[in-house]
């Protein structure tokens, strides 16, 4: 067995009630549960959470579904979704597995229409594990949570990032002095120590004496 084929079977060994596929794009299945928040505020009366990223399971079904429902909060189950791991996202698993909290991503957005409460619902959109994706969600003003990814599911993508990540070495600062000098419209520029012989010579190279004039005034 290949080095990559040993990985991805120990990723996958690891993976404790999670349906894994370890290929060239290893993926686990999961659902998302969310919940809504009543809060004793007449501006906002609730607010939405992201509450965990669970392992799927063929019970879930494929649709959104009220888990629990109180004075305090509703739950919803989301099933249906799909971590994935890509080889040239390898450093976004690696900045996020490297950070003293790593953690599930997950990009989620109401829903345009209420629903038969009156109210809209969070809904997933997508789920990463990838530091690179949650930047490009919130850049593009998304709204994006985050909760602790399980043990089993980091080393999961540690042995990802083990075997496809590689740092890119640091560039060497080139000291100021090796940089082309520019005036200041960027047009390159240089510098003469030499200075100018002022007087009669004026405008002449230095050293040269001024050429007599013509018809110069004679003693006597």
């Amino acid at each position: 067995m290949s080095r990559a084929g040993a990985t991805a079977g120990s990723a996958g060994n690891c993976l404790r009630g999670y349906s894994a596929r370890m290929s060239d794009r290893p993926t686990i299945d999961v659902a998302v549960i969310m919940r809504r928040v009543y809060l004793d505020n007449r501006w906002q009366p609730w607010r939405w959470e992201l509450v965990d990223v669970v392992p799927a399971q063929a019970a879930f079904g494929s649709g959104a579904r009220l888990l629990r429902e109180d004075a305090t909060e509703q739950r919803w189950l989301f099933p249906g979704f799909q971590a994935a791991l890509f080889r040239d996202d390898a450093e976004g698993y690696h900045l996020n597995l490297s950070s003293p909290a790593p953690c599930w991503f997950v990009h989620w957005r109401l829903d345009e229409a209420s629903g038969d409460d009156g109210h809209a619902l969070a809904r997933p959109v997508d789920v990463s594990l990838s530091y690179h994706d949650a930047g490009r969600w919130l850049d593009a003003q998304e709204n994006v949570d985050q909760v602790p990814a399980p043990e089993e599911v980091r080393a999961w993508a540690q042995a990802f990032v083990d075997e496809h990540y590689v740092a890119e070495p640091k560039r060497r600062r080139r000291p100021d002095s090796f940089r082309p000098l520019t005036d200041r419209f960027g047009n390159p520029a240089s510098v003469s120590t030499d200075k100018d012989r002022r007087g009669g010579g004026a405008g002449q190279p230095p050293g040269h004496a001024p050429a007599a004039a013509p018809g110069g005034r004679h003693g006597g």
